[in-house]
C-alpha cells in the first residue's frame, strides 16, 4: 500500500488537473503580452491598492505597483491595468520571471502538502530533497558539503556568522567591504556599510572594513591587502571571518577580477580566518551556478549563504564548518511551494543557462552591447561605467546623484520599465535581469533609457 502523500504526489488524476491549472492560467496570461499605460477603468482601484498600502505600513510604496497576480515572462500587470518590464524582479528574487508554468505546476504540487511551512524540527520530504540538490550543486567544485534551510538572505547570513564565530571562538571581529550589504537584522544592518540603513541604531564596532577594488586603481589590491593586515596586526587571534559579496550589490555592482581576491583569501588562510561568500544576490547570476566558480576562487570558500533565486536561505559549509548542534536552529526553513519552485528552478538552471555559451552569459553580452551602444551613441555623456556579472548589470546616469537617480527611476516606471538604484557617489542604476529575457525585450528597455535619458532629469 502508498502512502497517502505518495499517492498525492505520483497520482495521473492529479497531475493531469495540475497541468490543466497551469495551461489555463498561462492561457489567462496571455494579454500580459508587451508595456501597456494603466487603463482608466481601472485606475482607481488601482489607486486605493496603492493607498492601503501606504495605510497598513506606514508609508508610501517605493513605486506605485501593487501587482494583480497576472504576468508573463519579464512583464508584469498591475492593479491599475497598466503593464510593466519587469527588471529588477523583486530584487532578484523571479530570476524566471513571472507566472513560469514550470513554476507555477512546482509550487501548486507543494501546495497539496499538508503543512504550508516546513521547519528544521519537522521537514518533509521536500526540505531533504532540495537540500540534497544545492549541496550536490555546491559541492561539484568547491567543499562545501552541507546546507542549513532559513526563510531569507539575512537569516542565511546570520547563520553563517555564528557558525564562523563559534569555529573561531572567542574571536569577534569580521572583516567585510566597505560598502557592503547583508541583510536588515540587527548585526546584519552592522555588517552593512550604509548610515541610512541603521538610523537609530547603536553601533557595536565589530566590523573592521577593507576597500573594495577600484579599477582606476593600480594600486587597489595591494591596498586592500595592506588594510586588510593592519587590522589582523591590530585585532591578533581576534578576527572570526573574513565576509564578502563576490560582487558588491547594494554597494554599486562593481566586480572584480580574481586577482584582486587573491592575495586577501590567501592572507586569510594563513591567519587562520574564516572565509564566507555572501552570495545571497549573485547566485545563480554570473553564468555560473556560483559567483566564487565564476572568479575561480571555490578552494577557498569555507561558508556561502544564498537566497533570492532558490526561494529560501540556505547556509552551505564544509565539513570543518559543522556547527555543534543548537547553534543554528528556527522553526521556518521555507514554504512547501518555496522549497518545491526553487527545486525545480535549480532543475532548470542546469538545462543550458550556465557555462561560457550559455543563456545567461548571452544575456549579459546582449544587454551591455545595448548600454555600452547607448553610451557610444545618442546618450553620450549621459551615461557611464556599464557593467556587471551576468544577470546584475548598472550604470551611472549623468553626474550619478541620488536626486538624478530617484527622478530618472520614476521616469523609467512611468514609461513601463522597473529598474532600482545602488551605490552612493555615484549612485547607479541597477538591473537584475530575468533569465528568460528576450532579444526584443531588451530592445524595448533600451528604447526607454535612450528616451529618458536624452528627455534628461
Amino acid at each position: 500500500m502508498k502512502l497517502a502523500g505518495h499517492r498525492i504526489n505520483s497520482s495521473v488524476e492529479i497531475q493531469t488537473l495540475l497541468t490543466q491549472l497551469v495551461e489555463k492560467v498561462t492561457a489567462e496570461n496571455q494579454t500580459v503580452e508587451t508595456i501597456r499605460a494603466a487603463d482608466p477603468s481601472w485606475a482607481e482601484q488601482g489607486k486605493k491598492w496603492i493607498d492601503q498600502a501606504a495605510l497598513v505600513r506606514g508609508r508610501p510604496l517605493q513605486y506605485n505597483y501593487v501587482g494583480s497576480g497576472g504576468g508573463r515572462g519579464c512583464y508584469v500587470e498591475l492593479e491599475d491595468g497598466s503593464v510593466k518590464l519587469d527588471l529588477i524582479n523583486g530584487i532578484g528574487v523571479h530570476l524566471m520571471g513571472h507566472s513560469h508554468p514550470r513554476l507555477m505546476k512546482a509550487a501548486i504540487q507543494g501546495a497539496l502538502s499538508d503543512v504550508v511551512n516546513q521547519g528544521n524540527l519537522q521537514p518533509n520530504h521536500q526540505y531533504v530533497s532540495f537540500l540534497k540538490k544545492i549541496t550536490e550543486i555546491a559541492g561539484r567544485k568547491s567543499k562545501l558539503k552541507y546546507g542549513w534551510l532559513s526563510t531569507c538572505g539575512t537569516m542565511a547570513n546570520e547563520n553563517a556568522l555564528k557558525i564562523a564565530r563559534q569555529k573561531i571562538s572567542p574571536a569577534r571581529y569580521v572583516l567585510s567591504f566597505k560598502n557592503a550589504f547583508a541583510g536588515r537584522s540587527t548585526m546584519m544592518a552592522e555588517l552593512t556599510d550604509n548610515p541610512a540603513y541603521k538610523v537609530g541604531l547603536p553601533e557595536y564596532h565589530e566590523i573592521l572594513r577593507i576597500p573594495f577594488y577600484d579599477k582606476k586603481d593600480p594600486r587597489s589590491i595591494e591596498t586592500s591587502l595592506n588594510v586588510m593586515k593592519a587590522h589582523v596586526e591590530k585585532h591578533p587571534q581576534d578576527i572570526a571571518v573574513f565576509s564578502f559579496e563576490p560582487m558588491l550589490g547594494e554597494g554599486g555592482y562593481r566586480p572584480a577580477p580574481r586577482e584582486f581576491f587573491l592575495p586577501l583569501l590567501d592572507f586569510c588562510k594563513s591567519q587562520g580566518i574564516v572565509v564566507w561568500a555572501d552570495e545571497v544576490q549573485t547566485f545563480a547570476r554570473t553564468g555560473e551556478f556560483f559567483a566564487f566558480e565564476t572568479l575561480g576562487i571555490e578552494n577557498y570558500i569555507d561558508i556561502c549563504t544564498i537566497a533570492k533565486t532558490a526561494q529560501v536561505g540556505v547556509t552551505l559549509y564544509t565539513e570543518d564548518m559543522n556547527p555543534k548542534p543548537g547553534l543554528i536552529a528556527g522553526t521556518f526553513s521555507g514554504a512547501t511551494a518555496a522549497l518545491t519552485a526553487g527545486h525545480e528552478i535549480l532543475t532548470m538552471l542546469d538545462e543550458g543557462f550556465m557555462g561560457a555559451q550559455g543563456k545567461i552569459l548571452q544575456i549579459h553580452r546582449k544587454f551591455i552591447s545595448m548600454l555600452q551602444r547607448l553610451q557610444e551613441t545618442t546618450c553620450r555623456g549621459k551615461i557611464q561605467d556599464a557593467e556587471g556579472m551576468g544577470l546584475m548589470i548598472a550604470f551611472t546616469p549623468f553626474e550619478g546623484k541620488k536626486e538624478q537617480v530617484d527622478l530618472l527611476l520614476k521616469k523609467f516606471f512611468d514609461k513601463g520599465l522597473i529598474a532600482f538604484s545602488c551605490g552612493k557617489d555615484p549612485v547607479r542604476i541597477r538591473f537584475l535581469v530575468p533569465a528568460i529575457i528576450q532579444d526584443k525585450d531588451i530592445e524595448v528597455a533600451g528604447k526607454i533609457i535612450e528616451g529618458c535619458l536624452i528627455e534628461g532629469v
